[in-house]
């Protein structure tokens, strides 16, 4: 319990940094557009691009592994997406934004610490394996079921080819398609733009999780309560619950993989679902909301689960 708190706790420091400052106005209210804009458009980019680039393909491709965190995930997001519109009467866009809050699993700032603390560094290849496709499959399935969402009453063939033109332009994207280049094609970065993106890759988090807590500034967290807590629940219970029904019951993986696969899925909303929801300007306040009501509960799931496959 130390250790998740140790870990959670720096996020909180940072998001809470932002929040002060911009109330404080030492950070000027106009500023939080364009450091979002900087996060979406370039550092998260560089970081794609560098996740992709050092991907071995030849291993990253085990179904049993893969398939049932992300059929658990998706399932979550569809759920996600019919309490949206049904339950809290969001639009269609707003409720893509909504769902994905619940889709998108903080895997980086707390998957992989947490899951190396907990089952030693022999587990890290397994949720490598799902890592490694979470950031380009996610934002892809969530940009296009955003792209034909938000275009009800228009053919088709229509959403579908605006939708395209829009993934297309996507930065962060173009930086998953180039680091997929770049990767097949075996080539190596010169060291000037090597050095140069990861400096911008260590800009990524600090500024998203300054910005986050810049922008709650904005928002009213006290509408968003009852979607940002329905979101917590799939995303810290269904998600996780659905993935070991399906790896142990079903599939018969052994436990030392089932494991690390169902605790990562226990991890909360991360960062992503609340950039997602900046780049679509939609339902920023249960993005925001989600991403910090998961990441305290998570605290106590993450330990419930942590006892559960032991």
């Amino acid at each position: 319990m130390y250790f998740v708190i140790d870990v959670v706790a720096p996020v909180f420091v940072i998001v809470l940094l932002g929040y002060v400052a911009v109330k404080l106005r030492i950070f000027p209210s106009g500023g939080i557009n364009a450091l979002i804009a900087f996060t979406n458009n370039f550092a998260a980019p560089m970081l794609l691009f560098r996740a992709m680039l050092t991907l071995d393909f030849s291993t990253a491709l085990d179904p049993k592994i893969i398939l049932p965190f992300y059929v658990a995930g998706i399932s979550g997001f569809v759920l996600g997406i019919i309490l949206a519109r049904k339950l809290f009467a969001y639009r269609p866009g707003e409720a893509v934004s909504v769902g994905f809050s619940a889709l998108f699993t903080n895997t980086v700032l707390l998957g992989i610490p947490i899951v190396q603390r907990a089952y030693g560094v022999e587990a890290l290849p397994i949720i490598f394996l799902i890592i490694g496709f979470h950031a380009p499959s996610l934002m892809t399935i969530g940009m296009l079921t955003m792209e034909l969402s938000r275009r009800d009453g228009r053919p088709l063939s229509v959403a579908i080819l605006d939708a395209l033109k829009r993934i297309v332009s996507n930065p962060l994207l173009i930086g998953i398609a180039c680091g997929v280049a770049l990767n097949l094609s075996g080539l190596k970065l010169p060291k000037v733009l090597d050095d140069a993106t990861s400096m911008m890759v260590a800009a990524v988090l600090p500024t998203a999780l300054f910005g986050l807590g810049a922008a709650l500034t904005q928002y009213s967290i006290k509408k968003a309560v009852l979607p940002a807590a329905a979101m917590s629940a799939i995303k810290t219970i269904m998600h996780p619950l659905l993935a070991w029904i399906i790896l142990v019951p079903i599939l018969g993986m052994p436990h030392e993989i089932a494991r690390a696969v169902v605790l990562l899925a226990a991890m909360p909303s991360g960062i992503n679902a609340y950039i997602f929801a900046t780049y679509y300007n939609r339902a920023l306040d249960v993005a925001t909301s989600t991403v910090l009501l998961s990441t305290l509960v998570s605290i106590f799931s993450i330990s419930f689960w942590l006892w559960f496959l032991s």
